[in-house]
């Protein structure tokens, strides 16, 4: 197990983590350090445990805006995906039609020329 030491409103905290991660969690605590400087500038000096509360409210409301709008890309991905798979299915419906008309004109058209090939009017004029 790792540990990183993060600066958040001019304290060091020491945590731990997983090997590897020690990155993440200091851009992690990097922004959580410039959200309360952020609103310290906004505030002013109003203490530093409600500047944390604020700015964990803060990152807290943009993860839930987050989540709705993955909830509302997930809703309208699997929307495209039942439209994709009717799409498919006319589509292979029409290429079935097709095909059957094709090979209908195909099976009427070689009928039509072997009654015309054996057809008794066929022989007029022969004679």
């Amino acid at each position: 197990m790792a540990h990183v030491t993060v600066t958040i409103a001019g304290r060091a905290y020491r945590m731990a983590c997983d090997d590897g991660q020690e990155e993440h969690l200091s851009r992690l605590g990097q922004e959580v350090d410039a959200r309360i400087d952020d609103l310290r500038k906004a505030f002013g000096e109003i203490g530093d445990q409600r500047l944390s509360v604020m700015a964990a409210i803060t990152l807290a409301d943009e993860l839930s805006e987050m989540r709705r709008r993955h909830r509302a890309l997930e809703q309208e991905l699997q929307a495209e995906r039942v439209r994709l798979a009717v799409a498919t299915e006319r589509s292979e419906l029409a290429e079935r039609t097709v095909s059957d008309a094709f090979t209908k004109a195909s099976e009427r058209m070689e009928r039509l020329a072997r009654e015309l090939g054996t057809s008794p009017s066929s022989d007029v004029g022969m004679g």
